[in-house]
């Protein structure tokens, strides 16, 4: 009689229908088509087992259940069909339009559109107390508008950040008339301002941190891409460090940064941040400010393309677009063109640098390619300048010396209001000098012309 012991069974994976929507009035980047296999990959990161799929075009959605009445009729018998748990949206839902779904489904069926499967993703990828504190405020922020009787209690589950983010304190006694819900919604309101101003607080240090790093000299360098485009294997290459590698999206959330040399023997400083995706939800980029704010405060980025995906065109221009919304895009880029060890036949990464300015083609893995995108890279921190003409207020007496000391100066021009410079400073310098670029002085104040 064997005496082994049995080993646990792995928990059941939930089952989940898919349901996309191509509304005709609203251009994507990518196809219907191509979209479901993106939600597909999200499903699987979050741990769900998809059973089955539909979709429907339209020109613009249905007020009440988003899709069409026959399309619903046929998610519900689907649905019943394949067993399904959970009903996944391509789209973002409205609070009326999850009602009206939940309702027509049952109460045995979730209903979840892309974003809250994003906000899921998240949260079980946060890490750090500031990670953690960001994915809660973004999940309490989709939460509210969408609250219903289902989530009811919600106060009574603990902490202020989901549990893990540290505690708001005890809810008081219920006022005459008012309803469990109304109860939940004062709570998550007043979890909202809890985490804000804790997040605040994370963006002041980062402030300071940035101020000092400026002070420093050392350039900033980050890495940019659409998720699972191998920025976290190129920092570890490039910094023989060790941070997680997986294949599945958004599996580095929290921002790393080491410190690299570059070939001529300078420092720089190396960051990878979380990845974009389309739809990228608003509340995520306006919970990860303080984390996207390293971005936008970058020297030079790195755009990693995954140049062996068949959407790689349609996903740079997605981080292309998250980049302005950040207002990111004035910085200087360089496009590395990753995963080239993966590609049918050598020839296509040449090919494929015709379609992006100034790229190299490289393997993170391999590290085939990475010596020549070194070199572009301390050409563009430290060779590259960029014509500018800026009015530059006395108070940052900071800007205007670094002017004097790595830039070009063709002329100057003192007045009430600071110093007006015309010249050329290194493009890494660009982004410190964005908000006070100035075709020319206030003619009035000029008090008197060097040149």
């Amino acid at each position: 009689m064997s005496t082994k012991k049995s080993q646990p069974t792995a928990r059941p994976r939930e089952r989940a229908f898919m349901v996309g929507v191509e509304i005709r009035q609203e251009p994507s980047l990518i196809s219907m088509e191509d979209s479901l296999s993106e939600l597909a990959r999200l499903a699987d990161t979050a741990g769900l087992e998809i059973v089955g799929e539909t979709s429907q075009k339209l020109d613009t959605p249905n007020p009440n259940t988003y899709v069409g009445s026959g399309k619903v009729e046929e998610v519900v018998a689907l649905v019943e069909e394949t067993l399904t748990d959970v009903v996944l949206f391509d789209n973002e839902l409205s609070p009326r339009h999850l009602r009206e779904l939940e309702e027509k489904l049952g109460l045995h069926v979730r209903v979840v559109d892309r974003t809250a499967l994003i906000l899921d993703i998240f949260a079980q990828h946060a890490h750090t107390s500031e990670g953690i504190l960001q994915v809660a405020l973004a999940q309490y922020e989709y939460r509210l508008p969408r609250l219903t009787r289902a989530w009811t209690h919600l106060a009574r589950q603990g902490g202020g950040g989901g549990g893990r983010a540290g505690s708001v304190g005890g809810v008081g006694l219920r006022g005459p008339g008012e309803t469990q819900l109304e109860v939940d919604r004062r709570e998550i309101r007043k979890r909202i301002k809890f985490l804000k101003d804790e997040l605040e607080k994370v963006r002041a240090h980062r402030q300071r941190y940035r101020a000092q790093r400026k002070r420093s000299r050392i350039p900033l360098i980050s890495l940019v891409g659409y998720t699972n485009a191998g920025k976290s294997t190129l920092l570890n290459y490039l910094t023989k460090s060790g941070v997680l590698v997986a294949d599945q999206l958004f599996a580095t959330l929290d921002p790393t940064t080491r410190k690299i040399i570059l070939p001529g023997g300078h420092e720089s400083l190396l960051t990878d941040t979380v990845g974009f995706i389309q739809k990228l939800p608003t509340q995520l980029v306006a919970a990860f400010q303080a984390t996207l704010e390293e971005i936008a405060e970058a020297d030079l980025l790195i755009h990693v393309v995954d140049i062996t995906h068949p959407n790689a065109l349609e996903q740079a221009k997605a981080v292309d677009q998250t980049l302005k919304d950040i207002k990111a895009e004035h910085i200087p880029m360089i496009v590395a063109l990753n995963k080239i060890d993966n590609l049918p036949y050598p020839e296509a990464a040449q090919e494929a640098l015709k379609y992006f300015p100034q790229a190299v083609a490289i393997s993170a893995l391999k590290g085939t390619g990475i010596p020549e995108l070194l070199r572009m890279v301390e050409g563009e921190l430290y060779e590259n300048y960029v014509k500018i003409s800026v009015q530059i207020p006395y108070s940052e007496g900071q800007l205007i010396s670094l002017f004097h000391e790595q830039g070009h100066i063709e002329q100057i021009e003192h007045n009430r209001k600071g110093e007006f410079i015309k010249g050329q400073i290194p493009g890494r310098l660009l982004a410190r000098y964005a908000a006070y670029q100035a075709s020319a002085p206030p003619a009035e104040d000029i008090t008197f012309v060097e040149e």
